[in-house]
């Protein structure tokens, strides 16, 4: 299917290697691809510029919305699919982009609902049944909202469609490198918290731990996706413990 619309690629690196061809080939619609790359030590950037539409920006990261936005502000196009290393567009998905891009009924944003994958084993539960993010949109009705650090959050002024198709999400590779994961997004979240004047209590940071195992464990059923759902529990527990750990250390440094 020919696609009438021009649609710029973009990405956020940092010793993306391993994935890097992989997700670029699902940009073989798009007419250019714009890697915003925080100084990777691997062969990501190398990897990439073997691919014609790719152009490279380093920047050092300070966190995921300034670099999603320098990716937006980088593109030449209004349409921009944005996607994430560990993310993977199927065959079904691609025709789907491309019929709604096509289409006289355009909205300016698209939400697309992702598959996710725990070291290759698909998760059905713990909280992913829900899963969607914004990665299609018109970048002259769209920007990521600059307070948010972590979890970054696109503000659409404008309308918003659902695709059917799910996006892959290869998020977990292995515990050891989600663990990190998930303590890196505490440290970023830990440090939004305190810019907004969040004060740090032992209290909340327990309690939070807790409902956030509970919710993702129990009330999200990721007792039904077996170890890998416990497994996911504990990490994403982890993650919002760190986060008020971090939270008290920007206190201290007052």
């Amino acid at each position: 299917m020919e696609l009438k619309e021009k649609v710029s690629g973009a990405i956020i690196t940092f010793n993306e290697g391993k994935n890097i061809q992989e997700v670029l080939g699902c940009f073989d619609f798009c007419d250019e691809i714009i890697v915003v790359d925080s100084f990777s030590t691997d062969q990501t950037i190398e990897l990439a510029l073997q691919n014609p539409k790719v152009k490279v920006i380093q920047n050092k990261f300070e966190d995921f919305t300034k670099q999603r936005n320098l990716a937006i502000d980088s593109t030449k196009n209004d349409w921009i699919l944005f996607l994430d290393g560990d993310e993977r567009i199927t065959p079904k998905l691609r025709e789907e982009i491309i019929s709604e891009l096509n289409s006289s009924d355009q909205k300016d944003a698209y939400y697309f609902y992702r598959k996710f994958f725990f070291a290759g084993k698909p998760i059905h539960f713990s909280g992913t049944q829900t899963d969607k993010n914004f990665r299609l949109f018109r970048k002259s009705k769209c920007r990521y909202m600059g307070e948010k650090k972590v979890h970054e959050t696109l503000e659409v002024k404008g309308s918003i469609g659902i695709l059917k198709n799910r996006l892959l999400h290869y998020s977990v590779s292995s515990y050891d490198s989600y663990r990190e994961k998930m303590l890196h997004y505490g440290e970023l979240k830990g440090i939004e918290l305190f810019e907004k004047g969040k004060k740090f209590s032992t209290l909340t940071q327990y309690l939070k731990t807790a409902f956030k195992f509970l919710k993702t464990y129990i009330l999200r059923l990721g007792i039904l996706d077996g170890k890998e759902g416990f497994q996911l529990a504990i990490l994403q527990t982890l993650s919002v413990f760190e986060t008020y750990n971090s939270l008290k250390k920007a206190e201290k440094k007052l």
